[in-house]
């Protein structure tokens, strides 16, 4: 039987960078939000056995690296299922962009996969699996606006807000993940990174205040409220490492503020910048602007929860 889902993509409404784990990771606090820009993932379940994945994007690895690849291995364990599994992968996402991009391709295999076979993991063994893959797998297990602690494994529902309009930037560099973590390590001191962990996260955590209060649901105010992440201050400490390296996206963060975001920031290492309008309308018109001017610029909207699941499964 062959599935085929939306895989969409997510951006970091603030990410917080604490000191190095005992286990290798960084200790984060991010809040994640999944928006309209997907990739297609299609899976075949297939007399046989082993798992094959394709994809016309170089940069895209076919081997046991892929994280479709290692999901969909441990997930057949798992569901002692047999059979041999084709991994179609239509990439639309930016490689090494910092949307999750290889993270939501392995969730989306996995439901993929288990709609393919009519058999379903529990929902703490699904969430277990991801967590094994990659730390960002699974928030594209919940969708719409998540809150990711620990090494970004550790996820949790936030509630939900109307959709807002968004544009992405996506300058023609990919950012190393792992290089990031290095530059920033050499930046920080470990007393620093101890009162970084204490200290962070005020921010974002008056801005999830105000959610859960209702204050940003005062009857009269007209601006969606997820533009208050603005007053809360919240940023991306990636960006102190990653703009000096790569300039350009300096330059792309500043050309989003200046043709009227709201708030633009880089999602997760990078390369992709993105930012939030007050309207479709005004998106669009930056979006216009901004392609003149030599960007990669495409608009799209946040997506909440429930479209999330709605529309990958559509």
């Amino acid at each position: 039987m062959t599935v085929t889902v939306k895989s969409f993509a997510k951006i970091n409404l603030g990410l917080y960078i604490g000191g190095l784990r005992e286990d290798g990771f960084h200790e984060l606090r991010t809040v994640y939000q999944t928006i309209g820009l997907h990739d297609l993932m299609t899976v075949n379940v297939e007399r046989g056995r082993g798992i094959e994945i394709r994809c016309q994007h170089s940069a895209v690895p076919k081997d046991e690296s892929n994280t479709c690849y290692r999901i969909v291995d441990r997930a057949m364990a798992a569901l002692r299922a047999k059979g041999r599994v084709v991994i179609q992968i239509e990439k639309r996402l930016p490689v090494q962009g910092g949307m999750g991009g290889a993270s939501t391709n392995a969730v989306a295999a996995l439901i993929a996969l288990e709609r393919a076979l009519k058999k379903n993991l529990r929902p703490e063994e699904r969430l277990r699996i991801a967590s094994e893959v990659g730390s960002d797998l699974p928030l594209f297990l919940i969708g719409g606006r998540v809150l990711g602690v620990g090494r970004g494994e550790q996820v949790f529902p936030v509630v939900d807000l109307p959709a807002m309009a968004c544009v992405v930037v996506t300058p023609a560099v990919g950012v190393s993940t792992p290089k990031a973590f290095t530059e920033w390590d050499r930046k920080l001191t470990a007393p620093d990174a101890s009162d970084r962990m204490n200290l962070l996260g005020r921010g974002l955590s008056a801005w999830l205040g105000q959610m859960y209060s209702g204050a940003p649901f005062r009857r009269g105010r007209r601006e969606n409220p997820l533009l208050e992440l603005v007053r809360a201050g919240i940023k991306n400490d990636f960006e102190e490492v990653v703009f000096p390296e790569y300039p350009e996206l300096s330059k792309g963060k500043a050309a989003l503020e200046r043709v009227g975001a709201k708030y633009a920031s880089l999602s997760g290492s990078g390369s992709t910048l993105y930012g939030l309008f007050a309207s479709k309308e005004a998106a669009n018109l930056a979006a216009a602007k901004l392609r003149k001017q030599g960007w990669i610029a495409q608009v799209t909207m946040t997506l909440p929860r429930r479209e999330y699941w709605k529309k990958m499964l559509s």
